[in-house]
């Protein structure tokens, strides 16, 4: 893309992106929907930026300001990205919350992140309304669709304003959006993403993948697509519910991405897990496709394979390393994969990510509990030494703005700038690759030292009764006893004590032949293991400790579980 970006002025917002491409492909399709009628409704570039300048407009003129915080519970489709770029054009902090992290969760995090208003479909302010003054902060609120017993604006209405919007200006230090991490580790996090943070990320992912205006892609998590706005890149929304991507409907992809001679694709592995397995089963390719990207927990061989041989023989898949607080970080292909590091991970070395992307810094450091005041106090380590990773960057958020203790753990002072701490462990190897070996809290602490969850579960999911397994410690810490729970395929669950035996005298001799998993006597079975709504691919490790703990403690060891 020759054209200058907002990154070369002063002035910073994202919103001018979009801007750029109705400028430059004004008649090309930006956003295309599935609607119930099997059809797709469209706008082209040029049609959502003006939308979202009226709804700015609109935004303005109901008292809405910039700086405020605005909660968007819409679903993906035309009123999202429109609505989002309205925020972003006018200075507002748009609020992310992932709806499926349960009705709790959610609430916690709305009462912590102090919103100014709520852009909501009806369901989700009937809600707030019956919360009573739980969030009586709330004072601007949009209803998308019909506007039962409560007041406010509605979409229509806003749609109703002038098409020109004064916007403020912005720089990239001003902030733009908070959003939510999973929790997978803890309670969310809302993390604050700065104007310049997303300006930067647009350019890294562009030039990193080569991504050219005019391309369709077809992305099954919704934040991505804003990204394609922002790069002449046309979006088709998927059919599909994005807060469950394991039942996503293989046939509605494939046809989508037939029709729509589809170039690029995101989804997380549990996507693909489906899609790769539908394809292979039924022979169907997908030719238009070179650049499928797979994210949100490292992507399992099989995987890499099924989607290699069904899309363009020039294409490759890609899995981009990296978490809410900092993305992306690193990446590495399908090809560099299953010629090279597999063979490694099966044997038990981690899983690799690959190398930083250009606007990345990153240090493997010594592995501590606490703070850490500067950089000065971090202990670098040589390749091949596991350690926690610390990242710098432009794409790196540099604070959360609830729970805001989890700072000082996060982040690390270094002059002008802040290294995140990604709670990953890992080591670099001799050609600058990063291999992940699981979260720093998940660590089983043994009284012969640490365990690390990936490289030890890679060993055991080699086996073709098991689909997925979770390494955890029980007992004290620095005594605990490693744990491996295992969710088997469906059809090898142990349903007697003899299966149930036979399958872990098969865990046990798999154990034996390494002398990293030497020290894993215990074996637990799963019927499903708990995961996060975003990416259903990140295991709660946390859930199945307690669950196991209280297993062991009533010893049920040999009873198969019910779960």
């Amino acid at each position: 893309m020759s054209t200058s970006t907002p990154a070369m002025t002063n002035r910073v917002n994202i919103a001018h992106r979009l801007s750029e491409s109705a400028r430059l492909w004004p008649e090309t399709i930006g956003i295309a929907a599935p609607t119930r009628r099997d059809g797709y409704q469209q706008v082209t570039f040029s049609e959502l930026d003006q939308d979202s300048d009226r709804l700015a407009a609109g935004f303005s003129k109901m008292g809405l300001r910039a700086g405020m915080r605005v909660v968007l519970m819409v679903r993906p489709g035309i009123d999202f990205f429109a609505l989002t770029f309205a925020l972003f054009r006018s200075g507002i902090v748009v609020v992310l919350i992932d709806p499926g992290m349960g009705k709790k969760r959610l609430l916690t995090c709305l009462d912590e992140v102090d919103a100014d208003g709520m852009i909501a479909v009806p369901m989700a302010h009937a809600v707030r309304v019956l919360c009573g003054r739980r969030f009586s902060s709330m004072r601007y609120n949009v209803t998308i669709g019909r506007r039962w017993f409560w007041g406010g604006e509605t979409i229509a209405r806003l749609r109703q304003s002038p098409a020109r919007f004064p916007a403020p200006e912005t720089a990239a230090s001003d902030p733009a959006a908070i959003i939510f991490t999973t929790g997978s580790t803890g309670p969310p996090k809302g993390v604050l993403y700065q104007h310049g943070n997303f300006d930067h990320q647009v350019t890294e992912i562009r030039d990193f993948y080569n991504i050219q205006p005019g391309e369709i892609d077809l992305p099954c998590f919704p934040l991505f697509g804003l990204f394609n706005a922002a790069m002449g890149v046309t979006t088709v929304i998927p059919d599909m519910d994005p807060t469950r991507p394991a039942k996503v409907d293989p046939r509605k992809i494939v046809r989508a991405i037939h029709q729509w001679k589809v170039t690029q694709t995101f989804a997380s592995p549990a996507v693909w897990n489906v899609v790769g397995k539908y394809c292979s089963e039924k022979r169907v390719s997908l030719p238009t496709v070179r650049r499928v990207l797979s994210a949100g927990a490292p992507v399992p061989p099989t995987v890499l394979q099924w989607m290699k041989n069904v899309i363009h023989p020039q294409g490759d898949v890609h899995t981009p390393y990296g978490a809410t607080e900092s993305l992306p970080v690193s990446s590495i292909s399908a090809s560099e994969v299953l010629q090279d590091t597999v063979h490694r991970s099966r044997q038990g070395q981690g899983t690799c990510v690959g190398r930083p992307f250009p606007g990345i810094n990153w240090r493997v450091i010594r592995i501590q509990k606490g703070p850490l005041a500067s950089l000065s106090d971090a202990e670098p380590l040589p390749p091949g030494e596991i350690g926690e990773l610390i990242v710098q960057g432009s794409v790196v958020t540099t604070q959360y703005v609830t729970r805001t203790a989890a700072n000082a753990l996060a982040k690390i002072p270094d002059k002008e700038r802040f290294w995140h701490r990604m709670g990953d462990v890992g080591y670099l190897d001799q050609e600058g690759r990063f291999w992940f070996c699981g979260r720093k809290a998940h660590r089983v602490l043994t009284a012969n030292g640490p365990l690390y969850t990936v490289p030890c579960e890679s060993i055991f999911n080699q086996l073709p009764e098991v689909r997925r397994s979770a390494l955890v410690g029980v007992g004290k810490t620095g005594q605990q006893t490693p744990v491996l729970i295992v969710e088997t395929e469906p059809d090898q669950f142990p349903r007697n004590a003899a299966s149930q035996q036979k399958l872990q005298d098969l865990l046990n001799t798999q154990a034996a032949q390494y002398s990293l998993t030497h020290p894993i006597k215990t074996f637990l079975f799963h019927r499903s293991l708990p995961v996060d709504i975003r990416h259903n691919a990140k295991i709660f490790r946390e859930q199945l400790a307690s669950w196991a703990a209280k297993k062991l403690s009533t010893s049920k060891v040999h009873a198969p579980s019910k779960s």
